[in-house]
C-alpha cells in the first residue's frame, strides 16, 4: 500500500483488541516512504471524563501521528443508541477530537451514517460537522454507513455540505446496494477529495468501496491526481493486480476471476468474433491496456472460439500458422467435442496446446500410461501409495510413490519413473489443484473436472481432465502438464517431436 503510495493505512482500533495494538508496536519498524499509519477509534463515552475514556488514550498509546475518529450524525442514533441529549453528542464531538489535537495528534473525523442523517434531520447533521470543523479536525468524511444511498443522493448531499462547511470533504461508503464504487465515484464528482476503502471491498457486512477499483477510476478515466507518488499516470497502477491478489492470499478471502480490471478473467476474450477483433485492434474489446493496473489479455480457447485463438496459442509456442492450415479446423473440432463430453478449456493452456501440436502431427503420446494402482491405508500405520507403469518414448518404466494423499503420491509414483530417463523435467512443480463435480448422472457416480497449473519456475501451464474417477482424471492431467513440458522442451531444442 505504501509503495502504491495511499495518503493513510487505517491499522485498526487499538482499544478493541489485543491483535490491532501489537500492529502499532510492529508497524513502527516499517520505513514508510509515503503513507502515514493511522489508529481508529470513537468519540469519548457518555459520563466518562476526556482524559480517562479507554478508547481516546489507545489512540494516543498506538504513537501514530493520524487518528480517524467516528461520532455520530444521525438523530435516531444519538437518540436510539448514545440515548443522550443532541447537545451532549455535539460537545463529545468536540471534546474527543480536541483531546487528541492537543496531544499533537491529526484527525480525521467520520460522520457516521451522515447521509441517513442528513435525509432525517438535516440541520442536525451538520451541526455535528460544524462541532468537528471548530474543533479543528482537518478531514470531515460522510460515510454511508447502512450502504442503502443511491449516488444521486450521495451527489446531492455532498453538494448541500460543501456549501456549508469549509473542511476538505471526504466520503465512505458500503456496498449493501452494491454500489460503494459508483457512490464513492458520484461524492468524488460532487467535491469529495478523501476517499476511504479497503482492497478489494474487503469489509463489514457486503463490504466497503474496492480501491481496486475506484483508483483506476479516478486515475485512467477521470484524470484526477490521485496517490502520491510521482510517477506518470500510466506508471502509478502497475502493481495493482498483485497487491489484490496478495490481499486474497493474506486473508485467505479468494479473489473473484471476474473482478473489475484485475481478475483473471477481466481482459479475457473467449467468443471468435471478440478475439478476432481483439488481435485486430485490442480497443475493440477492452476498455483500458490491461497492462496498466497489471493485468494481461488472454484468449480462452473453447468450443466458442474461432480459429485466431488457436493461431494465438500456436504463435505462443512458436509456431506460426496460416488460417487455412487443416490443423486449426482440426483442433477446433477437436475442443468443441471434448467440450461436449464434459471437458472446459478455459485457461488450461498446456491442454490446448497438446491439441494443437496432435492435429500438427505431433506425438503426445510420449507418456503412454500401461497401468496404475493407488493404496490408502489407514490403520496403526498410516500408508498412501501409488505405483505406476507407464511407456516412455517406447520403454516401459515403473515409478513407486508415497504421498499425503493418492493424488500426491500418484504425482510421486510419476515423477519417480520420468526423472529417470528425462532428469530435466524435474524443474516442473505443480502449484495449484482444483476439482469441480461435473454432474451426478442418475445416482452412477458424479463425473469430475480435474484442472492442474504447472510450473517450472519460468513458465506456467495449465492441463485439465474429465472423468467419473477422481484419480483417473487427475493421473490424465498430470501425465499431460509432464507431457507438454517435453515436447515444448525439445522443440525449443530443435528435437524432432514428430
Amino acid at each position: 500500500m505504501d509503495e502504491l503510495g495511499v495518503d493513510y493505512i487505517e491499522g485498526g482500533w487499538p482499544a478493541s483488541n489485543p491483535k490491532d495494538s501489537e500492529f502499532f508496536k510492529k508497524v513502527k519498524d516499517l520505513s514508510l516512504k509515503h503513507s502515514s499509519i493511522a489508529a481508529f477509534g470513537s468519540t469519548a463515552r457518555i459520563g466518562i471524563p476526556i482524559n480517562l475514556d479507554q478508547s481516546l488514550n489507545s489512540i494516543l498509546e498506538s504513537d501514530v501521528s493520524v487518528a480517524v475518529l467516528f461520532g455520530k450524525s444521525w438523530s435516531l442514533h444519538v437518540e436510539k443508541v448514545l440515548k443522550c441529549s443532541f447537545e451532549d453528542n455535539l460537545q463529545l464531538v468536540y471534546d474527543s477530537i480536541s483531546y487528541l489535537r492537543e496531544h499533537g495528534l491529526r484527525v480525521i473525523f467520520d460522520a457516521e451514517h451522515f447521509f441517513d442523517g442528513y435525509l432525517d434531520n438535516p440541520e442536525y447533521a451538520v451541526e455535528v460537522l460544524k462541532a468537528a470543523e471548530e474543533a479543528k479536525a482537518e478531514t470531515i468524511v460522510l460515510a454511508d454507513t447502512n450502504g442503502g444511498n443511491t449516488f444521486n443522493t450521495i451527489m446531492k448531499i455532498v453538494r448541500d455540505v460543501k456549501g456549508k462547511v469549509k473542511n476538505r470533504i471526504g466520503i465512505h461508503t458500503h456496498n449493501d446496494s452494491g454500489l460503494a464504487v459508483a457512490n464513492t465515484l458520484a461524492a468524488v464528482e460532487a467535491g469529495a477529495r478523501h476517499i476511504q476503502g479497503t482492497i478489494n471491498g474487503l469489509g463489514e457486512r457486503c463490504g466497503n468501496a474496492d480501491l481496486v477499483q475506484v483508483l483506476p477510476a479516478l486515475i485512467l478515466k477521470m484524470n484526477y491526481d490521485a496517490l502520491k507518488t510521482r510517477m506518470p499516470r500510466e506508471e502509478k497502477l502497475k502493481k495493482l493486480r498483485n497487491i489484490a491478489t496478495y490481499v486474497a492470499e493474506a486473508s485467505g478471502i479468494p479473489l473473484s476471476p471476474y473482478h473489475p480490471y484485475v481478475g483473471e478473467y477481466a481482459f479475457s476474450h473467449k467468443g471468435g468474433v471478440h478475439i478476432d477483433a481483439v488481435l485486430k485492434e485490442k480497443k475493440a474489446y477492452e476498455h483500458i491496456d490491461p497492462s496498466l493496473v497489471g493485468n494481461l489479455t488472454r484468449y480462452i480457447v473453447s468450443d466458442q472460439a474461432g480459429r485466431a485463438a488457436i493461431l494465438q496459442e500456436a504463435l505462443e509456442m512458436g509456431l506460426k500458422l496460416s488460417k487455412d492450415n487443416p490443423a486449426i479446423t482440426k483442433s477446433l473440432q477437436e475442443i468443441k467435442s471434448m467440450e461436449a463430453e464434459g471437458y472446459k478449456f478455459d485457461n488450461a493452456t498446456g491442454s490446448i496446446r497438446l491439441i494443437i501440436l496432435k492435429s500438427l502431427g505431433y506425438n503426445i503420446d510420449r507418456l503412454k500410461i500401461i497401468s496404475w494402482r493407488t493404496l490408502v491405508e489407514k490403520g496403526p500405520t498410516d500408508r498412501v501409495e501409488a505405483i505406476v507403469t507407464l511407456q516412455l518414448n517406447g520403454d516401459i518404466v515403473h515409478g513407486v510413490g508415497n504421498g499425503v494423499g493418492p493424488v500426491h503420491a500418484l504425482d510421486l509414483a510419476l515423477r519417480d519413473a520420468i526423472l529417470r530417463r528425462l532428469p530435466y523435467l524435474e524443474k516442473v512443480k505443480l502449484v495449484n489443484y482444483k476439482v469441480s463435480v461435473v454432474d451426478a448422472a442418475n445416482g452412477t457416480g458424479a463425473a469430475v473436472r480435474v484442472f492442474i497449473e504447472f510450473t517450472d519456475g519460468e513458465k506456467s501451464w495449465a492441463c485439465t481432465a474429465y472423468s467419473r474417477n477422481i484419480l483417473e482424471a487427475s493421473l490424465k492431467a498430470l501425465i499431460d502438464g509432464y507431457t507438454y513440458k517435453l515436447i515444448t522442451h525439445d522443440l525449443e531444442e530443435n528435437l524432432p517431436s514428430r
